[in-house]
C-alpha cells in the first residue's frame, strides 16, 4: 500500500491540484486514488461552472501547417482570463490538441449552440424524410430523429467530437477544455477556428 505522501504526489502529478486539495480528495475517497481523481475532477468542473460568467480576453491564436506539402492549415483562437495561464504548458498543449483535432476531424462549428437553427431544422427534415416509409409511432420517429441529430452534433461540432488521440472514443473535446479549465482555475474558451485545404472552396 502506497504511503499517503506518495498518493498525494501521484494525485498532484495527475491533476495539477494543490497539496491540500489532494489530501482532502484522498480523505473523502478513503485512500482510493481513482475515486480521489474523480472527486477533484467533479470539484474542478463545479468551480469551472461558477467561472462561466467571467470574461476570457487573453489567450493565443495557434497555427498548424501539415508538414507534407503544406496543403492543409489550421488556425484556432483559445481564450483564458490571464496572460499567465495562456503561457502554461496545459494551455499550450490544449491549443495543439485542438489544432490536431480540427485538422483530422474537420468540424464545421465550435459548439452545438453555434449551429444555425435553420441548419438544425433542415437536418430534422432530412431525417424525417428518411423515416417516412417506416410504420412507427410518431414518438418513436421523434426519438430516432433526435438520436440522428445528436450524431450530427458529434460529427460537426468541435466540442462534441470524440478526441482523435483517444482510441476508446470516450473522451470528447469538451472534456479536454473542461480539464484545462479545472487545472488552471480560469475560464477557458474555444473562440473560433479556420481550416484551409488547398483546392477546397471557401
Amino acid at each position: 500500500m502506497a504511503s499517503s505522501a506518495q498518493l498525494v504526489k501521484e494525485l498532484r502529478d495527475r491533476t495539477g491540484a494543490g497539496v491540500m486539495d489532494c489530501k482532502e480528495a484522498l480523505e473523502a475517497a478513503r485512500g482510493n486514488l481513482e475515486s480521489a481523481f474523480e472527486y477533484l475532477r467533479k470539484k474542478g468542473l463545479a468551480q469551472a461552472a461558477k467561472r462561466a460568467h467571467r470574461e476570457a480576453k487573453e489567450g493565443v491564436v495557434a497555427a498548424y501547417i501539415h508538414p507534407l506539402g503544406a496543403k492543409l492549415g489550421v488556425l484556432v483562437e483559445v481564450n483564458c482570463e490571464t496572460d499567465f495561464v495562456a503561457k502554461t504548458d496545459a494551455f499550450q498543449a490544449l491549443a495543439k490538441d485542438l489544432l490536431m483535432q480540427i485538422a483530422a476531424a474537420n468540424p464545421a462549428y465550435v459548439a452545438r449552440e453555434d449551429v444555425p437553427p435553420a441548419v438544425v431544422e433542415r437536418e430534422r427534415e432530412v431525417y424525417r424524410a428518411q423515416l417516412a416509409d417506416q410504420k412507427k409511432p410518431p414518438q418513436i420517429i421523434d426519438k430516432i430523429v433526435e438520436g440522428k441529430l445528436e450524431k450530427f452534433f458529434g460529427e460537426q461540432c468541435l466540442l462534441e467530437q470524440p478526441f482523435v488521440k483517444d482510441a476508446s472514443g470516450k473522451t470528447r473535446v469538451r472534456d479536454l477544455v473542461d480539464g484545462v479549465n479545472a487545472k488552471t482555475g480560469e475560464r477557458v474558451v474555444v473562440k473560433r477556428f479556420a481550416r484551409f485545404l488547398v483546392g477546397e472552396a471557401g
